[in-house]
């Protein structure tokens, strides 16, 4: 129950972000909503099995072990979160830092050939 209360607060969260203007709250809508999935997958899997999925001598029934498939899908799923998450912020810095009165033309030399590297 605790774990559909995380996930529904979460997601209702990131839409809410999501909803607002300006691309830092669309990031943070994001990062929520990549939280409330990973909580979401992670309860998927069963919250009542939490042993380790050891194979071996004393390793007891098998329908109490933890299943390992969800795990691995919330692990690629933080990964991948934090890329996109990097190349928002990435973006968002870039937008930031341009000036609107600099213009194409202005970042020629005075010779107007486009500097070595552009």
């Amino acid at each position: 129950m605790t774990a559909a209360i995380i996930v529904g607060l979460l997601v209702a969260g990131g839409v809410w972000f999501l909803a607002q203007p300006g691309l830092l709250r669309v990031i943070l809508g994001f990062v929520l909503l990549g939280h409330g999935v990973n909580v979401l997958l992670l309860a998927s899997g069963g919250l009542d099995r939490r042993r380790a999925p050891f194979v071996g001598e004393g390793a007891g029934d098998p329908a109490a072990l933890a299943d390992p498939l969800p795990q691995a899908f919330v692990l690629t799923a933080v990964v991948i979160t934090f890329g996109v998450s990097v190349y928002l912020l990435a973006i968002l810095r870039a937008e930031s830092v341009e000036d609107p009165d600099v213009s194409a033309a202005d970042d020629m030399d005075e010779t107007d050939e486009p500097r070595a590297g552009r």
